[in-house]
């Protein structure tokens, strides 16, 4: 019965593969859904600005009490006071309107400002998607090594006791000495400890990767390693990658921000141009106060017409601003050079790498079928006493290195790969 009810609440496991863990991470991260609102917002304010051509319709209401009207007319200080009757209460409703006919070109400006923001938001998310996805895959790909040496572990740790039960028996018989029994169960202790330490940091790494991906917290994952993880042996010249890197996000995002710096330029600009406006009144009001004494009548007063203003000021005090924007010009334009050298030896790094890894795989292998021949060797002249365990240690501990070494420089190839892919600007898709 225990049995029964642990196994209806032992938890689900969701096994992934690289691919879908991708799918994953671009459809739920939190980072991604974050720059797809920002998308949303960019694509609000290009709405606001362009709301500015509208025309501007108040309505205004006014309720008041006044006091009669004194007058002195006599020739000393306050002489003379003469009384005129007021019309105590006042009402006032009247509407305006007013439509910018021409304001420098700030308005088309500014919504040109908010359509390049709105761009750099969009490339800003295909960024983000593309920086989840490599993180997945560096998540992802750390794992499948950790696990491919728990795997190495566990398979010299079986052997390791195995060798000790030798050990042990020889010592029985005065063949060999307590020292060598010493270090062979020193030799096993020292491989669980790694076991133990490797396998606990797959939990953590896992639990990592199911932030990424977004897997609920009562669901347990792990990753598929019965799928293929395509090498991806195949290396471009290194001019191949570098004329995409320089259309990557970062160098479309400079570009973008530069553009925004010179409309920004023209916007300031116009502060020299005069502005026109179309306006126009309408109201009711009591009483009418346009004649003295005022007439208690309830009256109508319209009014439509041009407006145009000019800021004299605008001579003296733009020169700043228009300097102050040409420098930010400047500003962005090495900016973009900064960021483009910085691609290009990311890129450099990346492409002499991931030919070094490429140039590996040879050695790796070698090394593993040379550790494997001398392991043999020294293992059977262990087994006749013609070397002591030291040697066989050694030995153990070579092939265990050459093993993992050929894993994981096929792993770190895939890896390399996708970041010379990610500085490049053109990650593979989740789904292919």
């Amino acid at each position: 019965m225990v049995l029964v009810f642990s196994s209806l609440h032992a938890q689900e496991v969701h096994t992934v593969s690289l691919q879908e863990a991708m799918k994953l991470a671009k459809e739920n991260n939190k980072k991604v859904l974050k720059s797809q609102l920002e998308i949303t917002l960019a694509e609000q304010n290009i709405k606001e600005r362009k709301e500015l051509r509208l025309p501007d319709v108040q309505l205004n209401g006014m309720y008041s009490r006044i006091t009669n009207i004194t007058e002195f007319k006599g020739d000393g200080f306050l002489n003379g006071k003469e009384v005129t009757k007021a019309i105590p209460e006042i009402y006032e409703v009247n509407s305006t309107f007013k439509m910018p006919i021409y304001v420098g070109n700030k308005i088309n400006n500014a919504i040109k400002i908010a359509n390049q923001e709105n761009e750099i938001a969009k490339i800003k998310s295909e960024k983000t998607e593309n920086d989840i996805e490599l993180e997945v895959v560096a998540n992802y790909l750390a794992i499948y090594k950790m696990m491919e040496l728990q795997k190495i572990f566990e398979e010299n740790i079986k052997e390791e006791k195995s060798r000790l039960k030798e050990v042990q028996s020889l010592q029985k018989h005065g063949t060999v000495t307590k020292n060598e029994v010493i270090r062979a169960e020193l030799q096993l202790s020292d491989r669980e400890l790694n076991a133990l330490t490797n396998s606990k940091n797959i939990q953590i790494a896992l639990h990592d990767l199911k932030t990424l991906i977004q897997i609920p917290e009562n669901e347990e994952i792990a990753i598929d390693t019965t799928a293929s993880l395509d090498e991806m042996n195949g290396l471009d010249p290194y001019d191949f990658y570098l004329n995409k890197a320089m259309q990557n996000e970062e160098m479309r995002i400079a570009s973008q921000e530069l553009n925004i710096s010179k409309t920004e330029m023209q916007l300031v600009k116009g502060n020299y141009l005069p502005s026109v406006n179309f306006f126009g009144n309408y109201g009711f009001y009591y009483p009418n106060y346009k004649f003295f004494p005022p007439n208690p009548y309830l009256y109508t007063l319209g009014q439509v017409g041009i407006e145009a203003r000019f800021d004299l000021s605008a001579l003296y005090k733009n020169k700043t601003k228009v300097a102050k924007a040409s420098t930010k010009i400047d500003v962005q334009k090495m900016q973009t050079e900064i960021i483009k050298e910085e691609i290009q030896d990311q890129l450099y790094k990346e492409h002499t790498q991931y030919q070094e890894i490429l140039e590996k795989f040879v050695v790796v292998d070698k090394a593993l079928d040379l550790a494997e021949e001398n392991y043999r060797i020294v293992k059977l002249k262990y087994l006749n006493q013609l070397v002591l365990i030291t040697e066989m240690v050694d030995a153990d501990n070579a092939l265990l290195q050459a093993k993992y070494n050929k894993i994981s420089t096929r792993l770190d190839a895939i890896l390399k790969h996708y970041q010379m892919m990610h500085t490049a600007g053109i990650m593979p898709n989740a789904g292919s």
